[in-house]
């Protein structure tokens, strides 16, 4: 079954390219991409137009790194000289290992790769061999995705490239040069000299080194960024760095630094938090830093209602409703309902600080208590908003479809309507399964539906805020289709 928009009142559901795509968004590929290839290719072919500025607007708006490169890779690859030309520039945004996959990908998945392809690689590598900090930075962490573009596309290499990437040896202002002085380093003060002298990353230093001091510990935290102390905080507090005071105090700053980071994935700390069993602490400056990313992504105007499916074998809806409930309510300015059901409804509160949004931290809490449990009623929810005179003006559902009690949902809407004189669109978040009947019977009552398919991980549930952001799923195309296709700097005339 195609998911996305359900477009007519009479079977079979159609499918709408638009919202095919941006379902796609809910799945992360895993870093298997080739499985996501047949959908881009399928919405560039039927709607090539709304392709190409989602994909300028997914590299201002989303998450999910993949998708960045499945679209400069298709793009790339297209008919059309303008999409071409919007992939070189998109292509030029990417890290050297994304920019390798995407190689691979127009090779071994989409079949070709023509030479704007490689000219835009061409032109992203000389970029980075005339400045040579950044070249060599890139060498130092993705040194086989470098020498991968080389040789793959035979583009001739400077003689620093040369050095460091073919002949391994590279120049003695080199970090890669100081990596190789840094193994042979006898004391802890020459070791942290070199790391924080030539910025050596936490993962290329520990693996050259046999011991790792509280010295060379402060020194390998005061070359990271916040995101790579995040991704690496179980291995630092394996090896001691939230035991020692003047180390920690380092770490602290660093978490600080990440709530303001604009680089930081909103949900990475939220990985960081199960990974490893953290000090009351930095768990709480890992659920600040979550918090605060959350409340710089989107603002949500339009009043929202969530319903959480916690009948029998819905666990995962529970634990993605936690997520969203924590998402929505950072950036909404509205009122936000959330109820969790099975065959009655459990309206869900929270005890947020006086004067702040209730935070993922708060929702953490309140949700602690709502276990998987009975049968369902989808539309029980609804029927209690009836009552309490709740107005909304969009309805968000994490579930499996499988609504087996009544109140059935569309029944519970017609009499919302009714009551409330107002008609919210749903949007169905499907966890563990659908149903075409449960669809076609809100269709039959002129619902506006929309419904997305979760098959990913929770980083890519951030991408659910941008859709509920605009007033109506026109509104959100429109924004989409406002954003334009850029050019190449060399073929923008002068005074353009």
């Amino acid at each position: 079954m195609p998911y996305g928009d359900v477009m007519t009142q009479n079977p079979p559901v159609e499918l709408d390219v638009r919202v095919a795509i941006l379902n796609s968004f809910l799945t992360t590929p895993h870093r298997k991409i080739e499985e996501l290839a047949p959908l881009h290719a399928s919405a560039l072919a039927n709607d090539p137009l709304f392709y190409s500025r989602l994909a300028l607007w997914y590299f201002a708006k989303g998450e999910v790194r993949d998708h960045k490169l499945l679209f400069v890779a298709h793009l790339a690859t297209s008919e059309y000289p303008e999409f071409r030309e919007a992939a070189w520039v998109l292509l030029q945004k990417l890290a050297p290992y994304e920019v390798s996959r995407a190689l691979d990908h127009t090779k071994k998945v989409i079949g070709k790769t023509p030479r704007s392809f490689k000219g835009a690689v061409a032109h992203y590598l000389q970029t980075r061999e005339n400045n040579p900090r950044q070249f060599d930075g890139a060498a130092m962490r993705a040194r086989n995705d470098l020498k991968h573009l080389y040789a793959s596309l035979r583009i001739k290499p400077g003689p620093r490239a040369q050095a460091i990437l073919f002949d391994e040896q590279p120049p003695t202002d080199s970090p890669l040069y100081s990596l190789k002085q840094l193994a042979k380093a006898s004391s802890a003060e020459e070791q942290a000299r070199i790391i924080i002298e030539h910025k050596i990353p936490y993962t290329t230093a520990v693996g050259a080194l046999k011991n790792v001091t509280p010295v060379v510990l402060v020194a390998l935290i005061e070359s990271m960024s916040p995101q790579e102390v995040i991704n690496n905080m179980a291995a630092l507090k394996k090896r001691g760095a939230l035991d020692n005071p003047e180390v920690k105090a380092l770490v602290d700053q660093k978490l600080e630094a990440a709530k303001t980071d604009k680089r930081v994935s909103t949900l990475k700390a939220k990985k960081a938090l199960t990974a490893t069993k953290l000090d009351a602490e930095t768990e709480k400056a890992l659920t600040e830093i979550m918090d605060q990313r959350v409340a710089s992504k989107v603002e949500i105007k339009r009043p929202t209602a969530l319903f959480v499916d916690k009948s029998s074998s819905m666990s995962q809806s529970i634990e993605v409703s936690k997520q969203l409930a924590g998402l929505i309510s950072a950036v909404t300015t509205a009122d936000f309902y959330v109820y969790a059901f099975d065959t009655a409804a459990f309206e869900i509160t929270v005890n947020a600080p006086e004067g702040k949004r209730p935070a993922l931290s708060d929702w953490e809490k309140s949700f602690q208590f709502i276990k998987a449990n009975g049968s369902t009623s989808i539309g029980v929810s609804l029927a209690q908003m009836t009552k309490k005179r709740q107005y909304v003006e969009q309805i968000l559902i994490v579930t499996d479809e499988g609504e087996n009690s009544s109140p059935l949902l569309a029944d519970a809407w017609i009499a919302y309507r009714e009551a409330m004189k107002a008609a919210p669109s749903v949007v169905v978040v499907q966890v563990g399964g659908y149903y075409d009947r449960f669809a076609q019977s809100l269709m039959d009552r002129g619902v506006e539906l929309t419904r997305y398919r979760f098959d990913g991980d929770y980083y890519s549930l951030p991408n659910v805020l941008e859709l509920l952001a605009q007033p109506s799923r026109a509104e959100l195309v429109e924004v989409i289709m406002g954003y334009e296709l850029p050019r190449r700097p060399d073929l923008v005339p002068q005074g353009a």
